[in-house]
């Protein structure tokens, strides 16, 4: 069976180049090497001859396959030797005028019928294009790194691409084994947009004293399910990488509140700590290992008050039998004791907010994080208000780890930390479905199979109730009077009508 396209040629042959090269020629095309960086392209080629011997070795690959695959990769000696392409990958430096550069000279290269492709990650695709004769051929095909193991690609449509083009780029990369996603060209396609929420808002919650960048990445790990906490995510992306494109989409929105970036990445990346390739990022690492701070001991000796729930604590029934379990003494009057505990479990208000509202002692009042169930998370998170005393804050920590489930104390803020992170997340994701940027189903499929997400944006909206989400999102509004916690037109829909976020409309 012929190729999609027979003959491809992939402009530069970093990581990104090599992968798609690698890919594109074992579904059976004849592929070419350029690289404007002398012997770059030879040590490519090698580099993908040992990944083949290798793939032979673990028996993933016969070894007449892999000779076949070192026959039909080429090294371009200029772009005169692309003429016979079909397609043309550029995977170069994301700037805009050096990729509109390269395509101009391309355009007058290869046959009329030629594909164009960028694999531009943040830039438009549209832009790109601008310069061409024939923009109806140019499209935005978007690989993720290392290419052979993430199994996802955008497939970007600029403003005049033909609808045949994208067609035969999703087929090509079906024959990859990949799953391609349709993303209209708006800042970030699916898979960076939708990743803002993540990390710039544990950015914003560490730039608040909350709690520090291993308390962070411990609380979203083990109550999110996240395998990489935001800050080992930027240290092993690396600050030079992700700064820019946060800076990037946030100027290409026109400075919207949401996708905001973070003075603190700003400074580490002027200070050159920027990850674990440098050794020092959010963490020092040694040998390869970060070294993570120990988490704070249970207060030992804590006292042990009787406790009061507040009427309006989220799973207040929850909460009760979870105490019981414990073992605590339960208050159940009206109002509490003058020695008790005060517990209250809020959907993105802050401690204090709640203390005073409720007309609460604030000295004696703590906050838990009950926006999932508590069998389901890994970690109880508790927050304390300004006037909180010690030995209320201790009594709270010792009760909540008397069953050896791991307990964070963080200072209070509107919304707890998962709260906030979970909120924008979803908030972000319904706002790419109100843009029609692509549909529910590839929007979850982009960011599970992209960002290894522990489940799409959307389902975690639903797992968390789209009414919660907005109630998080509506408090988090009234603590601090930012725009970036308005919620999206779309989820305000869907949580009037009582529907599942991931529901495809007629």
């Amino acid at each position: 069976m012929q190729p999609i396209f027979g003959n491809v040629a992939v402009v530069g042959t970093g990581a990104m180049g090599r992968g798609i090269a690698q890919m594109a020629t074992q579904a059976g095309a004849t592929v070419w090497l350029l690289d404007t960086q002398p012997g770059a392209a030879e040590a490519a080629r090698t580099a993908l001859e040992g990944t083949w011997n290798a793939l032979v070795a673990k028996q993933r690959l016969t070894p007449e396959a892999a000779a076949d695959c070192c026959a039909r990769l080429r090294i371009a000696t200029g772009m005169a030797d692309l003429s016979v392409c079909d397609l043309v990958v550029e995977a170069i430096v994301e700037r805009l005028d050096v990729k509109q550069k390269v395509f101009a000279e391309l355009e007058g290269i290869v046959g009329p019928d030629a594909v164009l492709a960028t694999n531009t990650s943040s830039l438009s695709v549209t832009a790109i294009a601008a310069a061409l004769k024939r923009p109806q051929r140019f499209a935005g095909w978007h690989f993720f790194n290392p290419v052979p193991l993430m199994k996802v690609v955008e497939v970007i449509a600029g403003l005049k691409t033909d609808a045949a083009v994208c067609q035969r780029l999703d087929a090509f990369a079906r024959a990859f084994g990949h799953t391609p996603v349709m993303a209209q060209d708006t800042p970030g396609f699916i898979v960076n947009h939708a990743g803002r929420g993540y990390g710039t808002e544990a950015l914003r919650i560490v730039g608040e004293s909350v709690a520090d960048f291993a308390t962070i990445d411990r609380i979203l790990k083990d109550q999110l399910g996240f395998r990489l906490g935001p800050f080992e995510l930027m240290d092993l992306t690396a600050l030079d990488v992700s700064h820019p494109v946060m800076e990037s989409i946030y100027h290409q929105y026109y400075e919207e509140p949401r996708y905001r970036p973070s003075v603190i990445t700003a400074q580490r990346l002027a200070g050159g700590v920027v990850g674990k390739k440098v050794g020092e990022g959010f963490y020092r690492y040694t040998d390869g290992k970060a070294e993570v701070p120990a988490e704070p001991p249970v207060p030992g000796g804590a006292g042990r008050p009787p406790v009061w729930v507040s009427p309006k604590a989220a799973r207040r029934a929850e909460l009760y039998q979870l105490l019981k379990d414990l073992g605590a003494v339960i208050e159940t009057g009206a109002a509490p004791s003058a020695d008790a505990l005060i517990l209250v479990a809020p959907l993105g208000l802050d401690v204090t907010t709640l203390a005073a509202v409720e007309r609460l002692d604030a000295t004696r009042t703590v906050g838990i994080d009950l926006m999932l169930e508590d069998a389901a998370v890994k970690r109880r998170v508790l927050a304390t208000n300004p006037a909180t005393r010690p030995d209320m804050r201790d009594a709270a920590h010792a009760l909540f780890a008397r069953d050896g489930k791991a307990v964070s104390v963080v200072r209070d803020s509107g919304g707890f930390v998962s709260q906030r992170v979970a909120a924008t997340i979803v908030n972000i994701a319904a706002d790419i479905c109100q843009q029609g940027i692509c549909t529910p189903a590839d929007l979850e499929l982009a960011v599970t199979l992209g960002l290894g997400y522990p489940m799409g944006p959307l389902a975690l909206g639903d797992r968390i109730g789209p009414t919660n989400v907005l109630e998080i999102l509506f408090n988090l509004q009234t603590v601090y009077g930012d725009p970036r916690y308005r919620p999206s037109p779309w989820l305000r829909r869907r949580g009037a009508l009582g529907l599942s976020l991931k529901h495809e409309e007629a």
